[in-house]
């Protein structure tokens, strides 16, 4: 401390913070000038430097770590990142993509599964043997096998979004004509629902099209969970609002009602879609760089490619990969379609209920199946984020999705009472949608440039097993009296789908080309 009378030095410690810089006694130095970059202006969204929002931080020297940029809105807080996060994904232009495909593929269903509730009162009013009515229900199978490969096709060609407005503008005029149909003749009625299959055939090729060009591979499990819960809920609304429908408006009302839904739906997608996320004019620059940026983990980019306008069917079909698609969705379509098209005859029949009680009974499990789907998807991005190889991920998903069912049709032939038996088709149902994170993400993985057709073929297999297990269903039942065999041997081909699965699938890409 100084001398009394003794002045004090003059220094910065003891400046007030508004002392001007000659009184430092130093000199100041300019500061450093800064590089001349443009600001864009407010109303514009910055784009920020980083590949995806979950990943970790980037090392430092000396072991310190520099946080990567977060989403807008993310505080310092974990908390408040993980919140920003999940907020970005449920605002996203990519989660309305995939809300809009759920919606369509609801639709798709509805329009569908209104057959298995007519069928009732028009086998009554017709007179309709059960085996006449497998024939009458799949009839839309009959124009689901002719479309899947062709429009396969022009998805890889042509996009997602045309084909996918097409497909469901058709579809809904065959379901808005049937009424008109059905007063006619009854082979012009089934000719209205030929046309409704071949229409719904570029349904999920054109859904595997925009979900592998809106979200990153990380992504893609969830994706199709959110598009397939819409699928599965298309058959809680049909089956459970087509009885009181036609209980106000007759058997063909909901035809009618399904058919409007699927205009509006059309002119939506039109104005507020687009087939790729650089076409969104309201896309943020940190959502098309998460995306774009997601999708150069695959190895080569898909759109950096030249499709051929042949595909390669002969080398698609030399690969064990592509036998273990087609026999995993053959597998899945005749357990699907054998449950949406005959549960509500097997309610009435074995336990004697009448056609709404029916209804509600067979329309439960879908709702779990539609729950479970997307829980499925969660479940397995979380895999992959984590370490888990694809090819692994996929074969525990369509593991459980082929297992589960099985064991629980068993249980569903022990049934004693209504409750038991929709309980046991609920966790056959629920379990099954597991393999939607299995086989149906797949295609996208081992063969993106060739994703739709390579869907379209294993499809129209699907179609083919699809329409031997709901006819012959009805043939079993009018030779044997029950449904119980029936559903014994379709557990026994789900262990054995299993088991082919697990042996010859593969998530990485394939090489079609010939190209190494």
């Amino acid at each position: 401390m100084a001398a009394p009378g003794q002045l004090l030095p003059l220094t910065r410690s003891l400046l007030p913070p508004s002392a001007p810089p000659f009184l430092s006694g130093r000199r100041r130095l300019p500061p450093p000038a800064r590089a001349q970059t443009s600001r864009p202006p407010p109303w514009q969204p910055r784009r920020l430097a980083c590949p995806s929002p979950l990943q970790p931080l980037r090392p430092l020297a000396g072991n310190r770590t520099r946080p990567v940029a977060a989403p807008p809105g993310a505080s310092a807080a974990g908390g408040g990142e993980a919140q920003a996060l999940a907020a970005e994904f449920m605002t996203s232009e990519r989660v309305k993509v995939a809300a809009m495909l759920g919606l369509a593929l609801a639709l798709c269903n509805a329009d569908r599964v209104v057959m298995s509730v007519a069928i009732v009162p028009l086998s009554q009013a017709y007179g309709w043997t059960p085996s006449f009515a497998g024939v009458v229900q799949s009839s839309f199978l009959w124009g689901y096998l002719i479309s899947p490969i062709i429009g396969g096709a022009l998805v890889d060609y042509y996009g997602g979004k045309r084909v996918m407005a097409y497909g469901v503008a058709l579809w809904s005029f065959a379901t808005f004509l049937s009424p008109w149909a059905a007063a006619r003749s009854l082979w012009l009625f089934i000719s209205t629902r030929i046309l409704l299959g071949v229409a719904e055939g570029v349904a999920l090729p054109c859904m595997n099209n925009m979900v592998l060009r809106w979200f990153p591979r990380t992504e893609r499990s969830s994706a199709v969970g959110i598009a397939m819960a819409g699928f599965q809920l298309g058959n809680t609304i049909g089956l459970l609002l087509s009885p009181i429908i036609m209980s106000r408006t007759g058997t063909f009302g909901p035809f009618v009602i399904f058919g409007l839904f699927g205009f509006l739906w059309v002119l939506v997608w039109i104005s507020a879609i687009t087939g790729t996320p650089g076409e969104h004019p309201q896309i943020s620059a940190y959502e098309l760089e998460y995306i774009t940026k997601g999708q150069k983990l695959v190895k080569p980019q898909v759109q950096s490619e030249k499709l051929r306008k042949i595909p390669p069917f002969r080398n698609l079909l030399s690969k064990w990969p592509t036998w273990a698609l087609i026999s995993a969705n053959a597998m899945h379509s005749w357990g699907y379609f054998v449950i949406l098209s005959w549960m509500p005859v097997y309610f009435k029949t074995i336990f004697h209920v009448n056609l709404r009680e029916a209804a509600w009974f067979s329309a439960i499990p879908w709702v779990m199946m539609a729950v479970l789907g997307y829980v499925a998807g969660v479940v397995s991005d979380a895999l992959i984020r984590n370490g888990t190889s694809i090819t692994l991920t996929r074969k525990i998903m369509q593991t459980i999705g082929f297992v589960g069912p099985a064991i629980a049709l068993i249980g569903l032939n022990a049934a004693k009472s209504p409750a038991i038996a929709s309980a046991w088709l609920t966790i056959a149902v629920g379990l099954k949608s597991f393999g939607h994170s299995g086989f149906l993400v797949n295609f996208q993985e081992i063969a993106p440039q060739y994703a739709g057709v390579l869907h379209g073929m294993a499809n129209t297999t699907g179609t083919f097993a699809a329409i031997l297990g709901t006819i012959g269903a009805g043939f079993f039942v009018d030779r044997m009296g029950s449904f119980r065999g029936f559903l014994t041997l379709t557990s026994l081909l789900y262990f054995s789908s299993a088991l082919f699965w697990d042996i010859f699938a593969t998530g990485e890409r394939v090489d079609f080309d010939g190209s190494s």
